[in-house]
Order: C-alpha cells, then structure tokens, then sequence
C-alpha cells in the first residue's frame, strides 16, 4: 500500500507554531537608527538599483522587495516571516478553521491527486466524490505537472463558484465529469471516537475552532460511554504542528482545576505574562493520556508539558519538535502582515522545549512499514539551520519521528496507551500522581 503525507484541502495549518494576533502596528516604539544603519541601508538602496538597472532579465520590483524583507526576517529564525497580503488573507482563513472550497482531504499519487476523504455534509461529498477517486483535471487542466499545492489552491476559490473534477473511479471505464459548486467548509479540528471503554479525542490543528469542538467531542463520548464504563481518554497530539496560542491555554484548562498552563517570556525583563487555569475539569477527573512525536509542535507541546508538569496526564510516544518559539502577527493593512518572534514559552515548571521538545514519561516507538523504512522521517527544531538556540538545548537535541499509521490495528502508541487505561500493561509512569506536580516557584 502506497503511504503518503496527505493534506486537508484547507492547506498546510501555519506550520509549526504557536501564534499570537495584534489588531494594528500602532504603539510600536523601537530604538532610533544610528549613522551607520542609515549607511547600510543606502548600501541596499544602491543595490537594489543595480539589480533593477542591470540584471540580465528585468525583475519585478515587488517580488525583489518582499524577497529582500523575508531575507532580513528568516536570518533570525526559521518562523519570522513576511506575509503578502495572499499569503496573510490564507493566514486568516486557516486559523478561522473554515474556508471557501470542497471539502476533500487529499493526497498525491501516481501524478494524479487522490481523494483520501470527503469531509461530511460538504459540497464533495453531497456530489458524490468517493475515497480513493482520482482527479485528473480541474476545470479542464491536466494535473500531472502539477504539485499538490497547485492542486489545491486550483480548488479552492469563492463560495458559490462552480468547478468541474475529471475523476478517474476504479470500476468505471470512462473518467466522470463532475460539477461542484463551492461553499463555506468547516474543518473539524477535533477527531473522536470511542475505543470501546476509552475515549479518543485527535486534535489536528489549534484553530478558533479547537475548543468548542473539544467540548462537543467529550460530551458526545460522555452520552455514549457511560461513567462506569468510560475507563479514561487518550488525547493525540502526534503530527499536529501548532496554531493559536489561546486555543492551547484553552485545551490545557479543559483537563485542568488550577495552577499555570505556561508562561511567555519577551525581549525585556518585565516582558512575562502568565496564562493560568480555571476550576472545571471537563473529563470530571478520568485518567489520561497524550500522544506525541516529532510532528508535535509548538501548541501541542504548550499542552503536553502543561498536563505533564501539573502531573494530571501520563506523556506516551518519542520526542516532541522542539519549538518553543511564539509568533506575533502583527497587520501591516493592504501591504500583508508580520510575522515576528516575539517570546519564548515555558512549562509549569519553568523549562524551555525550545530546541529540546518535551520528554515522554512512557517512550514508545512506532516501527515504520516496509516502504517507508530508511526514509528519515525525523522532525526536529534544533535541525532548523538558524533556530534560536534553547536554554535546555543539548546535543542531542529535539524531535523524533513524525509517523502515525492510517490504520489504528498498526498503531503500537496507541495501542499501549489503550493496554495502560485498560489496566492489562503497567509502568510506575501511570497514573501520574498530582501530589508531585513540578511548579516553577
């Protein structure tokens, strides 16, 4: 079986990040200039008529002063970034957690893009677009050619506007021709289901959306499993690469009776603030346990190392990404936004993961199939050539593999998580004692 990254059609969700978002540009105070930054910057000036004046092929001026920003924003970290007024405008429809489209999650395979679901009650799905269709066109145009990301943003578009899929169905002789009209999808950033006895609540991106969809998860497991039976939940966090700032506090204190969630720490010395929890556990105290691996970034490990610190969750899997880094958006109106480091996180405990990532209590590895091994599928901020160095960063640095398979029969972390809530493995690591939580004093 081929395996592949897939991708919700929404795109990518802001990478791996914990974000912060500013409503303008103004109170912004920073040193003034010296001589000699207004001598550099005529030293760029010079350049960029040079470049304008002389090189081989005419150059857009546009593209030659956003790739002159980007350059200055990326040579401090790999997360400080421009956004053009496109690129901030899908910033928004992302953490938003809806957008104008389909409705399909879908990957690459044989050069054709492969539907590996159609969302629910979705313009796709209501048309009648089936896993494991292919398309070979879009609105005429051949996608071999073209990358997933083409793909995509070709299917994406204003609510209300029609385009044609030539799709390729296993067990139909001819392509079919299909005409959808595209609408207002909302992603769910919240899988669920039950695991007989067990709660299993997925959280796939940290969107306005995450908490409310948390909170509808729960009740529904609740309505379905009742208190005597329900032995505890599983909360995965593998392969989610972080979102908003809020939404994670927000999970944090879903699980959570008192005490800090995490602290942000800034450029000045009084530059701290402080998120804390509020009374209210909303799994009424059943014991848990969180998923992680590489591809748990930046938000998800805001949760992990809360939950772990506060002793309230047992951490099962292999080393978290390692970014404990958080970005402000800050809107520069027509011209697109900012997207600058601002702060560092820390734990309960007053650790920094920046470059280190989150340690699990339980280390359990999940093999790779045969037609992924050998493949370094190992993710990491401390392998990020200018990463911002870590106060706990060591040699050995952060991260681990970034896999989980489709299929849960192959899911070894899963699978012990389950043994553990069960009763049928045990580790001194489970359940954690909330009398030796770790605070920072």
């Amino acid at each position: 079986m081929i395996r592949k990254l897939s991708m919700l059609f929404a795109g990518a969700l802001l990478g791996a990040t914990a974000v912060t978002v500013v409503n303008g540009a103004n109170g912004v105070s920073a040193n003034a200039a010296g001589t000699d930054t207004y001598r550099q910057l005529a030293i760029f000036g010079d350049i960029f008529e040079r470049v304008r004046a002389q090189y081989v092929t005419p150059p857009d001026d546009k593209e030659l002063v956003e790739s002159a920003i980007n350059g200055m924003l990326t040579s401090l970290d790999p997360h400080s970034s421009y956004l053009n007024a496109e690129a901030a405008q899908d910033m928004r429809v992302q953490t938003k957690g809806e957008f104008g489209g389909l409705g399909i999650e879908v990957t690459m395979e044989n050069e054709l893009v492969k539907v590996v679901a159609p969302i629910d009650d979705t313009p796709a799905a209501r048309a009648g677009i089936l896993s494991g269709d292919l398309i070979e066109k879009i609105d005429g145009e051949e996608v071999r050619g073209m990358t997933l990301s083409d793909a995509v943003d070709l299917m994406r578009g204003p609510v209300n506007t029609p385009i044609e899929l030539s799709i390729l169905r296993e067990g139909v002789a001819k392509p079919l021709e299909i005409t959808i009209i595209r609408d207002i999808v909302k992603v769910k950033a919240v899988k669920y289901r039950v695991e007989e006895d067990v709660g299993y609540l997925k959280i796939t991106s940290f969107t306005e959306k995450t908490t409310n969809d948390l909170k509808e998860a729960i009740k529904a497991i609740k309505e379905e499993v009742s208190e005597e039976d329900l032995k505890g939940f599983v909360l995965d966090l593998r392969l989610n690469p972080g979102g908003l700032l809020d939404q994670a506090v927000n999970v944090s204190d879903a699980f959570l009776e008192r005490g800090e969630i995490v602290s942000t720490r800034g450029r000045e010395a009084e530059d701290i603030s402080r998120y804390d929890s509020r009374a209210g556990d909303l799994v009424d105290g059943k014991p848990l346990i969180v998923l992680i691996n590489g591809g748990s970034a930046s938000a998800s490990e805001i949760v992990a190392g809360a939950l772990q610190d506060h002793r309230r969750a047992t951490v099962v899997g292999t080393q978290s990404f390692g970014k404990g880094s958080v970005q402000t958006i800050i809107p520069l109106g027509e011209n697109g936004a900012l997207r600058l480091t601002t702060a560092l996180y820390y734990t309960p405990s007053g650790q920094s993961i920046q470059g280190k990532g989150i340690t699990p209590d339980i280390k359990v590895e999940q093999p790779l199939p045969d037609d992924l091994a050998g493949r370094d599928l190992t993710r990491g901020e401390s392998d990020l050539r200018g990463h911002i160095q870590g106060e706990e960063e060591s040699e050995e640095g952060s991260g681990s593999i970034a896999y989980v398979p489709q299929d849960p029969e192959e899911d070894e972390q899963l699978r012990f998580a389950l043994e553990l809530l069960r009763g049928e493995k045990t580790d001194p690591a489970f359940p954690p004692n909330p009398d030796k939580a770790v605070m920072n004093q």
